[in-house]
């Protein structure tokens, strides 16, 4: 028992960065989650033989990349709309989004800033998905040099997992919003949608509701954006409400709970 509790207390601390370090491996949520309960379980087993050679944050890192890297022998990369060949569509893995608070980077929580600084900068939706097109040991070799502070370079875009459709350019992404969510008839008039703040993998990120005929909303998508200093540099709309539950957000709401 004694062990065990030791193992908890000192390894604890660091599950949540290594969930953003499957995650930045990956580029899935659920995948993540499940390789870091394999590295604590791995670890769980060899840790009457950690001799302290290196610091348990190291051991737990390595033995986390070793789990990542057997999973994606078999795995399909992830990507985004943005980065498929024109015409390619259908069956694709999709990158998913982090939480913040999965990652340690909530407003409740107690981080160095400066460490919360890197993390954001570490698992930008941009950033992760170029990650992916690297064969999966070079990308642990990256990340685990922590070559993480470089920005992808990328015009302002519009995408939305799982449709492959994405839009480039201010013109372009201007038209497809007059006609699809501008246009009152698309949307059903004024009020038609609420947003619930949801921020993820460090950006500004919300959840949108659509108002269906009951006066409640239910659960339509996670909206993830990339600010910049002369506005939104990416928008990525991840279709559909199956994330709603990784972020604590509810399928719906009702109109009691709808603010005006």
């Amino acid at each position: 028992m004694a062990a065990r509790e030791d193992f908890t207390r000192l390894t604890g601390p660091y599950r949540r960065e290594l969930i953003a370090h499957c995650y930045r491996m990956t580029g899935s949520l659920d995948e993540a989650e499940d390789l870091v309960q394999e590295t604590y379980l791995r670890a769980w087993r060899s840790f009457g033989g950690f001799e302290g050679r290196s610091s348990l944050r190291t051991w737990l890192y390595r033995i986390a990349t070793n789990v990542c890297l057997n999973a994606l022998e078999h795995g399909r990369r992830r990507v985004l709309p943005a980065g498929l060949p024109a015409g390619e569509r259908g069956d694709a893995a999709w990158l998913q989004p982090l939480p913040d608070r999965l990652a340690g980077l909530g407003s409740e929580d107690p981080a160095d800033p400066a460490e919360v600084a890197v993390t954001r900068q570490s698992v930008r939706l941009a950033l992760v998905a170029a990650l992916q097109y690297l064969p999966p040991r070079h990308r642990a070799v990256l990340i685990l040099r922590d070559v993480l502070a470089w920005r992808a370079v990328s015009d302002a875009v519009l995408e939305m997992p799982p449709l492959a459709a994405w839009f480039r350019g201010p013109a372009a992404i201007g038209r497809f919003l007059a006609s699809r969510v501008l246009n009152p008839q698309a949307l059903a008039g004024p009020g038609a949608m609420r947003m619930v703040p949801a921020p993820a993998n460090g950006q500004p990120g919300f959840a949108c509701y659509l108002r269906h005929g009951n006066g409640g909303y239910h659960a339509h998508a996670i909206q993830v954006l990339e600010p910049r200093a002369a506005g939104l540099g990416r928008v990525t709309i991840f279709l559909g409400p199956g994330l709603f539950a990784s972020f604590g957000l509810p399928l719906a709401l009702t109109p009691d709970l709808v603010l005006a």
